[in-house]
């Protein structure tokens, strides 16, 4: 009478059933078998496009690879020159040797900058 192991009652099998009498109800013939093999040429011919696409552009990101390398070297020996000249100080070596004339006697150096050592008479 009503076997609840049958497999027809399965939500399961009900789906795969109503699946395969749609797909048994799809037109046939000449006109299906054409649609479905200009569909997969479509596919294939799109590989193909895409598969080029990149290829090129492949190469084209090689053959720029000099031209970026070395715009990428003039960029660094720019920032290395910026960063030597920040290193060296803001003023010249005309204005440097200018103001240790107008000091009067020679002071000790650091590469930090001048200093200068005072006398201890404030003390008192």
């Amino acid at each position: 009478m009503f076997d609840p192991n049958d497999p027809r009652r399965n939500a399961a099998w009900q789906a795969a059933q109503q699946w395969r009498s749609r797909a048994r109800q799809t037109p046939g013939g000449p006109l299906g078998g054409l649609k479905l093999i200009f569909t997969w040429l479509l596919f294939g011919l799109l590989l193909i496009v895409g598969t080029l696409l990149g290829l090129f552009f492949l190469l084209v990101g090689w053959a720029m690879l000099p031209f970026v390398r070395h715009r990428m070297k003039k960029r660094l020996e720019q920032m290395r020159a910026e960063q030597a000249r920040d290193a060296g100080g803001d003023f010249s070596y005309r204005e440097e040797t200018a103001y240790r004339d107008s000091r009067g006697h020679r002071e000790h150096e650091l590469l930090e900058g001048d200093y200068e050592v005072q006398d201890d008479k404030r003390r008192d």
